[in-house]
């Protein structure tokens, strides 16, 4: 499965959101200079994430975007969904005649039909907070400062 620019910038806004909660709310165009998204493409991901009650929004001269629940119950499976970023891996095999490809054709979209839910069970163990964790970890690792970019 490969991620389209929607689920990664998706990913990479909240992850900031989370690096920023003691400073939340965020404007968009905050967010989007800090992870180098554009703001129109990045305003219509907040709304579907605020309408799946994963951010929320608030209005003012000092309104933004915050996390609308805590990072360790807000799980990747979720976000991908609330912006339309398909799932499902799947495999399409033309049409077989002979018995032996028929069933060479059932066995291989049996097992990408089961591994495709392995993957959206992963996904959904995966909690934003998790994210947050290994990103800083990886960040550590290559001694970067804890501020960062995702």
């Amino acid at each position: 499965m490969k991620l389209t620019t929607r689920g990664q910038y998706s990913l990479k806004a909240l992850i900031d959101l989370s690096l920023q909660a003691n400073t939340c709310p965020c404007s968009a165009r905050e967010i989007a200079q800090r992870q180098n998204i554009p703001v129109p493409y990045l305003e219509k991901l907040l709304i579907q994430l605020r309408r799946a009650h994963i951010v929320q929004s608030i209005r003012g001269a000092q309104g933004g975007y915050k996390l609308a629940r805590s990072p360790k119950t807000i799980f990747v499976g979720e976000i991908l969904r609330a912006v339309n970023e398909p799932l499902q891996s799947h495999l399409d095999l033309p049409p077989q005649t002979d018995s032996q490809a028929q069933a060479t054709n059932w066995v291989t979209q049996t097992l990408w039909k089961r591994l495709s839910q392995k993957l959206i069970e992963a996904l959904d163990s995966i909690s934003l907070e998790d994210l947050y964790y290994d990103a800083r970890s990886w960040q550590a690792a290559q001694g970067q400062d804890s501020n960062f970019i995702v």
